[in-house]
């Protein structure tokens, strides 16, 4: 089973408007791949052999939080064999706390935090109070971490700011995107080796030399790393194939694009 733990699909209604808002913002580069939609994604997933993804939403307001539910409740409903939806609060949500509790009452593995689209500072205090919710409910956090394309590089959420976080919260089960921080690969590896901090490859192989990527993720250790795309802005195949081309051992692959996946969400 492969799994994907990083891919975003909206409702139909505003796949495209919602393409074009994220593409058009700042500097971004972004392209996409896929129409943004749910079954553009499971197509894709086809095509590349893969089984299950994770389906990330990112409240960029605080009114957005019942929207964001109800796709994600939508999506379960009726792709639950093989979409995975994490739902997002906001930090500024005046309802934060209730509301990670009727996520995890209502099932949901995990939620999506963006520090940039969000505007926050990853281990400001004020967000204190949802990361300890989480650590609480034992849900999954995943966070983009590193830099964005789309906006300037202000060191948001680093490695250093990441692992500050996880000494205060040692149980929080969070994952890193991006091979533990966008553009930022020297720092993760200052600041994540030695430490079972888990962390996707998205939208990062083809900015790290592959024999340097090997050896990292060889030193950090595979049962650590997931497989993730952040479709629609990367193609899910090619991703793969850049993981393949690494020329790590097979049992590495296995855990990498599947079965850490499968234990770490408990499917």
């Amino acid at each position: 089973m492969i799994v994907d733990v990083h891919t975003h699909a909206f409702p139909d209604s505003l796949a495209a408007r919602a393409i074009a808002a994220i593409e058009g913002h700042g500097q971004s580069g972004a392209r996409h791949v896929l129409d943004g939609t749910v079954g553009d994604l499971l197509r894709s997933m086809d095509r590349a052999g893969i089984h299950c993804a994770v389906v990330l939403q990112i409240a960029t307001k605080p009114e957005q939080y019942d929207s964001i539910l109800r796709f994600c409740e939508a999506i379960r409903a009726r792709h639950g064999d093989r979409l995975i939806p994490f739902p997002s609060v906001h930090p500024n949500d005046p309802a934060l706390r209730d509301h990670l509790r009727q996520i995890h009452a209502e099932g949901f593995r995990g939620i999506k935090l963006h520090t940039h689209y969000q505007d926050f500072l990853f281990d400001e205090e004020r967000i204190l109070p949802l990361y300890e919710t989480v650590e609480e409910l034992g849900l999954i956090l995943e966070a983009h971490t590193g830099h964005d394309i789309a906006f300037p590089r202000d060191g948001r959420c680093t490695p250093e700011r990441i692992c500050r976080i996880l000494n205060r919260f040692p149980r929080l089960r969070f994952i890193a995107s991006h091979f533990g921080a966008w553009l930022d690969f020297e720092e993760v590896r200052r600041w994540f080796t030695g430490r079972p901090i888990h962390f996707e490859i998205s939208m990062s192989l083809p900015y790290i030399a592959p024999a340097e990527a090997k050896a990292f993720i060889e030193q950090h250790g595979p049962q650590y790393v997931f497989f993730g795309s952040d479709s629609p802005w990367a193609d899910q195949a090619q991703t793969l194939a850049d993981l393949r081309g690494l020329g790590l051992s097979p049992d590495a692959l296995r855990q990498i694009e599947g079965e850490n996946a499968r234990r770490f969400l408990n499917l």
